[in-house]
């Protein structure tokens, strides 16, 4: 009997997310579904991870519509799948039980039939509600095993200006470097192995190993899968990516050791940032004899849609570096090109790493497909991470410090618990990484403004890290030595006011939106209020326009009021004002909480440096700042 393989294709998710900031919007997501319900993948990943922030705060649609459109378009041709960061969810706080089933009710009810459920520490405690609730309501818990590696730990010699010691430098020392933990590994085979062997216990349906920075060598695929094959009793799934140059390898790899499932998207939507393309697994597989049971010329349809959509998405593209057009059923490739598939399949099997990622690179130059990002390969981190902190540095200003912020993570990573990078543990590292070092560079402490995420994931609120905390460290950045595991017992379900600007409209009006609400608080609230907005005015079309005043009313002029000095407290950098704490009037201490800011997904509470009375708020909640605009006055 030959050897079957599975699909999953991440085109309309991962895909889009990867190489296009998940803006495909539902008209676009609408032209391809027809062709999806003949192409008979095994699964679609369509939802979770950034869809459904992204659809809300950029394209002002119902998450929950994309999937339940999604789920009528296809008519059950494949199965439905979406990514959930445990009881994280979407977001970047821990979640209660009545939460996370809620969520879980409400994605089954919409069409979701597979949910692929990660933690970011990779502790499987925090994954069980998930597990727990999707098998409640008839789906399946596809539970991913994040592969992360143990960082290069900085010598002490980075340099800002030449010939100096830099920050990092003056950082690190001998007392440092004993912080390390004798450099012993601790993301092994068996390390990885065992939290499979967790997650089996607990009811996975399949396992994952997710390596969503594409960090994974054919190597290490070859031994992973092969102990995983031979321990566990489920399918195991590969998913990878092909940013710093060993995806189409590793994948490939995977093959040959007979994974169950490979995670793959569809030519115009792969490579570069995103997962391998469809069209080379299944030249590999026809020369392998491997069943793929995929009908390639529906992929063919849906392909030649894609490149008008990734036309549409321009402005979006992360890559803009088209492969050369390909139909693997009609296209006859060169010899020596059909040779290198070969040469990739005999180093496969012999497990000669080098003469495979050198055939694989061979076969996407000649495709057109991205080079390998060599940045990224040597930083070690995802490339989201990457291009995260190049975000965060350019509002700063401080692009020339990018070199000395990426030598900061493995510190950063280890006086943490070393977390492996992965959403949300990556931005919360990065973002920490940045303001250290923007801290060191102005003369402060390393740790002087800790996100509200940093601290949380220190005190120990998202779980166990794969080390322990350094007890001092835990007690410089949250006041106590002792861990402390996040109190669901303490949680506050999100406000849903009534608005009065909108006739008294409730912001959620119903449990999915109110789910949205307590996943995704400024942004949902913001697209809640759009909605709420146009609903009203539409209302109001039809009631009669009110008359113009027979007399024009005189205009008495009013001089403008003249505020008093006051001590000014300003956003220290571009955001979203999540939330004001404080209240016009009220006595507050310095130290006091003023106002959070959400600055690049992490929550800054900005405090006062004075004491005083608050004169006067100039911003509120759910408003886009920048750096250095007035938001509180307080008067001394």
């Amino acid at each position: 009997m030959n050897q079957k393989l599975l699909i999953r294709d991440l085109t309309l998710r991962d895909g889009q997310q990867s190489a296009f900031a998940t803006r495909m919007n539902q008209s676009q997501v609408d032209r391809v579904l027809p062709y999806y319900r003949d192409a008979n993948f095994y699964a679609m990943e369509v939802w979770g991870g950034a869809v459904p922030d992204s659809v809300m705060r950029f394209l002002g649609e119902n998450p929950w519509d994309r999937l339940k459109k999604i789920s009528h378009g296809i008519q059950g041709a494949s199965n439905l799948t979406a990514l959930s960061r445990g009881r994280n969810l979407y977001g970047y706080a821990p979640y209660p039980d009545e939460i996370i089933d809620g969520f879980f009710q409400h994605a089954v009810a919409n069409g979701l039939n597979i949910m692929r459920i990660f933690d970011a520490l990779n502790d499987v405690n925090n994954i069980q509600s998930s597990i727990q609730s999707i098998k409640k309501y008839g789906g399946k818990a596809d539970c991913a095993v994040c592969y992360t590696i143990d960082p290069k730990y900085d010598d002490g010699q980075s340099q800002i200006t030449p010939g100096k010691k830099g920050l990092i430098g003056r950082l690190f020392g001998k007392k440092e470097m004993k912080t390390q933990p004798g450099r012993t590994p601790v993301f092994t085979d068996q390390y990885f192995l065992q939290i499979a062997r967790d997650m089996a216990a607990m009811g996975a349906d399949m396992i994952t190993i997710k390596d969503m920075s594409g960090l994974i060598p054919p190597s290490r695929v070859a031994t992973l899968i092969a102990l995983f094959k031979k321990e566990l009793r489920i399918p195991i799934d590969f998913h990878t990516h092909c940013t710093p140059g060993y995806g189409l390898g590793s994948v490939l790899m995977a093959i040959v050791n007979g994974v169950d499932i490979v995670d793959t998207n569809i030519w115009y939507f792969s490579g570069g940032p995103a997962a391998p393309a469809i069209e080379l697994i299944y030249l590999f597989c026809r020369k392998l004899g491997i069943e793929l049971d995929v009908n390639m010329e529906a992929v063919a349809r849906i392909n030649a849609e894609l490149l008008h959509i990734r036309k549409e998405l321009d402005a979006f593209d992360a890559v803009k570096q088209f492969p050369v057009s390909f139909n693997p059923l009609t296209d006859q490739l060169p010899d020596e090109v059909d040779q290198l598939f070969d040469d990739a399949i005999t180093a496969a099997r012999r497990n000669d790493e080098s003469a495979l990622l050198a055939a694989c690179h061979a076969i996407e130059a000649y495709f057109n497909f991205p080079l390998p990002d060599e940045k990224v390969k040597q930083a070690e981190i995802p490339g989201g991470m990457y291009t995260n902190m190049v975000a965060q540095l350019k509002q700063f200003n401080a692009l020339d410090i990018l070199d000395d912020a990426m030598k900061l993570i493995p510190s950063v990573r280890l006086d943490a618990g070393l977390p492996p990078l992965v959403t949300p543990t990556s931005q919360i590292v990065g973002a920490q990484a940045v303001n250290s070092i923007l801290n060191l560079k102005n003369g402060r402490d390393k740790y002087a403004n800790a996100s509200n995420q940093f601290v949380s994931l220190v005190k120990g609120e998202y779980g166990k890290t794969p080390v322990p905390v350094d007890p001092l460290f835990r007690e410089k950045i949250t006041g106590s030595p002792l861990e402390t595991p996040y109190d669901t017992s303490k949680y506050e379900r999100q406000e849903n006011p009534l608005l009065p600007e909108y006739g008294n409209m409730a912001l959620a009006r119903n449990e999915e939106e109110a789910l949205l609400l307590e996943l995704f608080p400024t942004v949902a609230g913001n697209y809640l209020r759009n909605i709420r907005a146009a609903a009203f005015a539409e209302k109001q079309q039809g009631d009669e326009a009110l008359s113009s005043p027979a007399h024009p009313t005189s205009i008495k002029e009013v001089e403008p009021v003249r505020e008093p000095a006051g001590h000014i407290v300003s956003s220290p950098m571009p955001g979203t004002v999540m939330k004001i704490v404080a209240k016009e009037g009220e006595m507050i201490d310095k130290g006091a909480n003023l106002f959070i800011l959400e600055s690049m997904k992490m929550e800054n509470e900005i405090i006062a440096e004075i004491s005083g009375r608050i004169y006067k708020i100039y911003a509120k909640a759910g408003e886009l700042v920048q750096e250095g605009q007035p938001i509180v006055k307080i008067l001394i």
